[in-house]
Order: structure tokens, then C-alpha cells, then sequence
């Protein structure tokens, strides 16, 4: 299928569901004072219902993009909206089901991790295939805008519905959104011949296994104090993911992952760049939302208000940067993104102090929406630009993959961090600090300490996407633009000779 307008809406109808899934990592985050009030439950046990929507999301992503190539992208996608959807009715009705209802909210986000995991390599796939390398760079950028400003929106649109109907409704609004996206699909989307692939069981339980304790261990290591136990589920982790990697590499007859992928250098660059990205963006709005709240005094609402800037600007810039995609340089574009986006975050870090202006504080937002509309778009079509349309679902899953282990160190780092200049900068204060809780303004006389504590934790997402900028100055030469170059040259030497 080519850039037709069947090809352009087979990708909107997998944008409903795609962003509806990303949306759901963030939109939580806000919601958890509320949801741990309405369910009478402990802040532990709250913070397990993104917990086990990310471990679910992330742990089996290696495996459902080679699912796709078996047993086509469209028919897994379509299992995993519907998984999702109904799970997503199943996290609002928590309460009202037998049991616990925070342990039901628990279960409902892991099967919508499940869901998601399984949607989200099917939609790279998909436009591998219906989209050819030399046009594929619009697809791509509508599919990094939509990641962009799902990973945004996220907190927004849940502290409008957390102010409003309450937190039930940040599972409820995924019902009719996600029937219409099912339809949608359904409709739109190609049906693809089925690739011959056998099945690596092997590789699949040492994926699983591997990516369990590294997911797992990181993303509960600071509330656990990095225990012992924590240390060692992450280096088991490490070791099995190794196992895994030798397995891909000599044991399998066909791996679930061919290791040959990284022979593309773009590609190999292109999943170090996007791991980057995800750390920045997640790292970067938890200090930033305390910021708002404990400081500032902003509701919910409001908090997330400060993000529409960035939003904004992507929805605007990333169509110009989709065209640009597939006629320049990839490291014209990345690389500049990428300092951009550093750049807002350096100056978020300048601006965070007790009474600044919340209109100044949009203009970083800004800097980081510009940004973002040259990372997410141009790193995602390169990384796949050179893909066989065989190994095009294996390609996406480790792509997403590392973007979402990319997120969860991001997380697991920034906790550390805030907890570590929390107590450096305001030392008794913490204790305060932690009983006024989180959406509460602290005094005036505390506060000079933790706007300080927050900018400072600011310097490692700002520094880490200055290593995606670093690492996208190695891209090399796409092959479409070195084939067009050679056809119009020849072209040229033909028309002279005639």
C-alpha cells in the first residue's frame, strides 16, 4: 500500500488506540491522592496501580512485535484494544466489584498493561508496511507526535476528570474511545499475509524472566529502599536478559529478535536516542508537578495546565517536521531537537524558585514543545526506515522496548534523586515537607529549599537528552536519500546525452 488516502486512514484509526494506551501511563499520576482516598487504601498500594500498568506494559514487548509478524499486526492490535478497553471498564467498577477494590484497580492495570503491550509494536509494523522508506517519514511523524503528546496530555486530561466526575472517569472515558477505535481499525486497517515464523518458547520465557526483575527492580527500588533483594533482581535480570541476547544469537533457529537488526547502524543509534527521550520526559515532570503544587500552590489542573505549551506547539511543528523527515538529514533534525529540548529544560531549572510568575514558566514548555515535535517523529522513522517488512513487528517491539526501559530509569533515577537533594537542601524541613503532603503549599519558610532541591534534580534529564543529541550526530545517510540523489543525477546525465 502506498501514501494513499486508504494508507492515511488505516494510521488515524491506529492513532485512536495508540494514543488512548500512552495516555494512560501518565494520566494517573494525578489521580493518586484521590484514588488512595476513595479506595481507603496506603500510599504503597497506590502506587502499585501505574506500577503494574508498567510492568505489564513493558515486560512483554520483545515478544508481542514478533506475535505480529506470525499472526499479522492487525489481528494482535485488535486483541489488545479490546483487552484493553474492557480492562479499562474493569479499573473504574473497581470499588464496585467483590474484594478488595484496590486490589481489583491493581489486577484491572496489569491486564491493561497486557493490552497495551500488545498494541503498541503492532502500529510501527503496520506503517512499515503500508507506507514505503522514502514517504514513511510523515507516517512516522504523526505516530512520534501522537507519543509526544500523549506522554503531555496525560496529566492534563486526568486532573480535569479527576476535578470533576472523580478518578473513575480516568478509566471510563477509555470505553467509548476505545469501541470507536476498535471499529475504526477494523475497517481501516489491512489485513497482511501472514509471515511463516517458527516460535523461540525458550527466548520467550528468558525475555520475560529478564526484563521481569530489570523492569521490577527498578521501578520499585527507591520505595524500597534499595534493599539487598532489589540489588538482586536487577542484577538476575541483567543476567538473563545476557542469557537471552546469546540465545538470539546462536541458539535459535529463528530468534525473536534478529540480532542482524542492529547491524543498521540508524537503527541501533536510533533505539539509544529514543531511550533518552523517554528517561527526559519522565524524569522531568516529577519534580516539575511537586514544583507547581508544593510551591506554587496550582491544583491539579492547573499543574497540568503548565504543559499545554509544549503540547501545543508539537501538534503544530510535527507535520513540518514529518515532511522535513523524508528530505533531510536525519541529524539535521534530532540533533537540534534534541538541544532544544535540553535547553527547556536548563531553563526550567533557571526559573524554578518560590513566587516566579506562572506565564514565564510557559516559555520552557514552549522551548520543550519545539523539541519534542524533532525528536519523537524523526528518531522513530529512522529506526525503522531499513526495516524488512518479515522483521518489521520484531523491530517495533524492540524499539519500544527501550523507549519504555528508557521511561522507567528515568523514574526510578529522579525518585533517588528528589529524595536525596530533598534532604540535602531542606534537612528537617523534609520531615514537614512530607507531612503536609504532596497538592498541600508548603509554609513560606520551607519552601526556598525545596524549589532549590527541585531545580537541582533538573540537571540529569537535561543532561541525559544532551546524550541523544550526541548520539544522533553519528546517524548516517538514509538509503532513500542516497538513491534519490543518484536517480536525478542520472537523470540529468540522460537528458544531456539525448
Amino acid at each position: 500500500m502506498d501514501t494513499s488516502r486508504d494508507a492515511w486512514r488505516a494510521l488515524w484509526a491506529l492513532m485512536i488506540g495508540f494514543f488512548m494506551i500512552l495516555i494512560d501511563t501518565t494520566i494517573v499520576t494525578v489521580a493518586n491522592p484521590s484514588i488512595q482516598q476513595g479506595l481507603d487504601t496506603t500510599t504503597e498500594s497506590v502506587i502499585w496501580v501505574t506500577s503494574a500498568y508498567l510492568l505489564a506494559y513493558a515486560v512483554p514487548l520483545l515478544i508481542t512485535g514478533r506475535l505480529g509478524d506470525r499472526y499479522q499486526p492487525r489481528r494482535m492490535y485488535l486483541i489488545g484494544l479490546a483487552i484493553f478497553t474492557v480492562s479499562s471498564l474493569a479499573c473504574g467498577l473497581a470499588d464496585a466489584l467483590p474484594g478488595s477494590g484496590i486490589a481489583n484497580l491493581i489486577a484491572a492495570r496489569a491486564v491493561q498493561g497486557i493490552g497495551a503491550g500488545l498494541m503498541a509494536p503492532q502500529t510501527m509494523a503496520i506503517i512499515t508496511r503500508i507506507f514505503p522508506a522514502a514517504k514513511r517519514g510523515s507516517a512516522m511523524a504523526l505516530w512520534g507526535a501522537t507519543a509526544g503528546i500523549a506522554s503531555l496530555l496525560g496529566p492534563l486530561v486526568g486532573g480535569v476528570l479527576v476535578d470533576g466526575p472523580g478518578w473513575e472517569w480516568i478509566f471510563f472515558v477509555n470505553v467509548p474511545v476505545g469501541i470507536v477505535g476498535f471499529f475504526a481499525a477494523r475497517a481501516l486497517v489491512p489485513t497482511f499475509e501472514a509471515q511463516t515464523h517458527s516460535f523461540d518458547w525458550l527466548g520467550v520465557a528468558l525475555s520475560a524472566v529478564g526484563m521481569f526483575g530489570l523492569v521490577f527492580g527498578l521501578q520499585e527500588g527507591q520505595s524500597r529502599d534499595w534493599a539487598a533483594w532489589i540489588w538482586i533482581m536487577i542484577a538476575g535480570g541483567l543476567a538473563v536478559m545476557a542469557l537471552f541476547v546469546v540465545r538470539q544469537a546462536r541458539g535459535a533457529r529463528e530468534p525473536l529478535v534478529p540480532l542482524g537488526l542492529f547491524r543498521d547502524r540508524n537503527f541501533s543509534i536510533a533505539n539509544a536516542a529514543i531511550a533518552t527521550v523517554g528517561f527526559m520526559v519522565t524524569s522531568m515532570f516529577i519534580p516539575l508537578i511537586y514544583f507547581f503544587q508544593v510551591v506554587l500552590g496550582l491544583s491539579p489542573t492547573q499543574s497540568a495546565l503548565m504543559t499545554a505549551p509544549s503540547a501545543l506547539v508539537s501538534i503544530v511543528l510535527a507535520p513540518i517536521a514529518g515532511r522535513l523527515t523524508d528530505r533531510v538529514h536525519p541529524r539535521a533534525l534530532v540533533v537540534p531537537g534534541a538541544l532544544a529540548a535540553s535547553g527547556g529544560v536548563w531553563l526550567y531549572l533557571a526559573l524554578i524558585e518560590p513566587g516566579r510568575s506562572v506565564w514565564l514558566l510557559l516559555l520552557p514548555s514552549a522551548l520543550m514543545g519545539i523539541g519534542s515535535a524533532f525528536l519523537w517523529g524523526p528518531i522513530s522513522t529512522t529506526a525503522n526506515r531499513n526495516l524488512p517488512p518479515r522483521d518489521a513487528g520484531a523491530g517495533a517491539g524492540v524499539f519500544n522496548t527501550t523507549r519504555q526501559v528508557g521511561s522507567v530509569l528515568g523514574s526510578a533515577a529522579m525518585a533517588t534523586l528528589i529524595a536525596n537533594r530533598i534532604a540535602a537542601e531542606m534537612g528537617g524541613g523534609a520531615q514537614a515537607m512530607g507531612e503536609s503532603g504532596a497538592g498541600l503549599q508548603l509554609p513560606a519558610e520551607l519552601q526556598d529549599g525545596f524549589a532549590a532541591a527541585m531545580s537541582q534534580t533538573l540537571m540529569l534529564p537535561a543532561t541525559v537528552i544532551l546524550v541523544g543529541a550526541v548520539l544522533a550526530a553519528f546517524f548516517v545517510t538514509p538509503r532513500h536519500l542516497e538513491v534519490e540523489p543518484a536517480a536525478a543525477a542520472d537523470g540529468a546525465r540522460r537528458a544531456s546525452e539525448a
